[in-house]
């Protein structure tokens, strides 16, 4: 219960700054490049301000899941300790949404407790591992989790990135009063983590004669949804219920940029958020985070490039109703990094065209298991890879269609062994990744919309999930989802 509290708390203040690439696309701002005074005002590193913000928060969380809630893994001591040392790492068996998602947004905690400090992007990552590893080593008298050291830095990253950029739209140092108050409470909604640091500072309320944003005005581009929802299922009857959802998107950033920027100069992150009785509330978030580009091809025709980046993928559901009891589709990659290409044809001028192909290796993902229910999970843990492709057409802004299609190829490598007696094992010392399979799951969505008036569309979605799970010691599973939306879109 605790859990789906915080994951509600963090999903309604994230999906502030969500998105996907449009195909059309309306600025929110005419971009500005940052001031050299506020870059220098907020680069100047704070080691130990971060570290005792990382080591306080830590010990925090442990007092009040320890004293407030006295929750069993807060029992710890010198033996919990030396114990973990000596195990030493292991498989948990929490759900999909502490694992995959929780966990990422408390590295995003870490990572801007670093950021917030006058830390680059890959030092706080470094500082995000390190609160990782505390409380995995000291701070739970569980064994420490394989996964979470994996996606709790490598997700930080992404998340923490994204949410510090998300912060900085907001803040303006130039501002007093009710106005000033507003946008510091919305960046401490957004970015804690940062928020704190300027409370410490004094910079929270501090006026400045220049804004204090730390990338300027960049190219932002926002859409909010919001419609119906159908979700279909068949195994082996139809099972299918219909629901509200709502969209919210955000491109930041120039995609056409060849320039060697900064990671996350250009970044995608979108949600799929649900009011349905049955289905979580997040039922889809995407982050494509640009680290490196150079251009290939740059003509008054053709534009091509080439760039390292950074994935983290999140697909849930839960079943529709008793018809079937079953799960339609649960699969994730909180760690994810790859290489992409992006086009685009400058040949017509009312028409526009642009795609993309990322090709990824998945260092921790997860796929829904048929048959592995231990504690909380009943997904299996695996690593792999992914490749992504999509395209873009528009006419001037009265209609787009886009186009995305999916595919990973996700291993478990450690499977229990086939003849286990279920009856006698130890959900805490069960230290498997799940059901020895391969799964290749694909995500194939189509989009149109067709502008209405102004600034507002309708949009309609269609999306289709398929999985193929191959078992050692079970026979193979295949399984099919559809999922529509019709939804009116306003384009910021």
């Amino acid at each position: 219960m605790q859990n789906r509290i915080q994951l509600i708390f963090i999903i309604l203040f994230i999906s502030l700054s969500v998105q996907a690439q449009f195909a059309i696309r309306k600025q929110v701002a005419m971009p500005k490049p940052p001031d050299s005074t506020d870059i220098a005002h907020y680069s100047q590193k704070k080691g130990w301000l971060a570290t005792s913000k990382i080591v306080g928060m830590n010990m925090g969380l442990w007092a009040f899941d320890r004293y407030v809630l006295e929750a069993e893994f807060a029992y710890i001591n010198i033996h919990t300790i030396k114990k973990n040392l000596k195990k030493g790492f292991v498989w948990d068996n929490d759900q999909m949404g502490t694992n995959m998602f929780l966990h990422p947004y408390h590295g995003s905690l870490y990572f801007n407790s670093a950021r917030s400090n006058g830390y680059n992007f890959w030092e706080s990552g470094a500082f995000a591992f390190g609160g990782s590893a505390m409380w995995e080593l000291f701070l739970e008298n569980e064994y420490p989790s394989i996964n979470d050291i994996v996606a709790t830095p490598i997700g930080g990253l992404a998340l923490g990135e994204v949410l510090y950029r998300a912060s900085d739209l907001v803040l303006d140092d130039r501002l007093t009063g009710a106005d000033r108050f507003g946008r510091e409470f919305s960046g401490f909604l957004i970015a804690p983590t940062r928020g704190l640091s300027r409370i410490i500072s004094g910079d929270a309320w501090r006026k400045r004669p220049t804004s204090g944003k730390q990338f300027g005005v960049p190219d932002v581009s926002v859409e909010i949804a919001a419609g119906v929802r159908a979700l279909e299922f068949k195994e082996p009857i139809l099972d299918k219920g219909v629901g509200a959802a709502i969209d919210i998107n955000i491109e930041y950033g120039d995609r056409f940029s060849s320039e060697n920027e900064k990671p996350y100069d250009y970044f995608t992150f979108k949600s799929n958020l649900n009011i349905h009785s049955s289905q979580p509330i997040l039922s889809q978030l995407n982050i494509v985070g640009r680290l490196f580009v150079t251009d290939l091809v740059e003509t008054e025709k053709d534009f091509l490039s080439l760039g390292f980046y950074q994935h983290f993928d999140y697909y849930d559901s839960d079943t529709i109703s008793k018809t079937s009891g079953k799960i339609p589709y649960k699969f994730c990659t909180p760690a994810s990094m790859g290489l992409g290409f992006i086009y685009k044809s400058n040949r017509t001028k009312r028409f526009s065209f642009d795609a993309f192909l990322h090709t990824n290796l998945v260092l921790l993902g997860g796929s829904l298991s048929d048959h592995y229910v231990v504690d909380m999970r009943n997904y299996n843990l695996a690593s792999g890879f992914s490749s992504k492709i999509g395209f873009n057409t528009a006419y001037k802004d009265k209609f787009s269609i886009s186009g995305n299609y999916e595919v990973y190829r996700m291993f478990t490598w450690k499977g229990y062994p086939q003849d286990i007696d279920w009856s006698t094992i130890d959900v805490h010392e069960f230290n498997y990744q799940g059901d020895r399979s391969q799964a290749i799951l694909h995500a194939i969505s189509l989009r149109a919309d067709l502008k209405l008036r102004k600034q507002l569309y309708l949009s309609s979605i269609f999306y289709n999930y398929t999985r193929d799970t191959n078992y050692r010691y079970f026979d193979n599973v295949f399984s099919q989802t559809y999922e529509s939306r019709l939804m009116l879109t306003y384009k910021l």
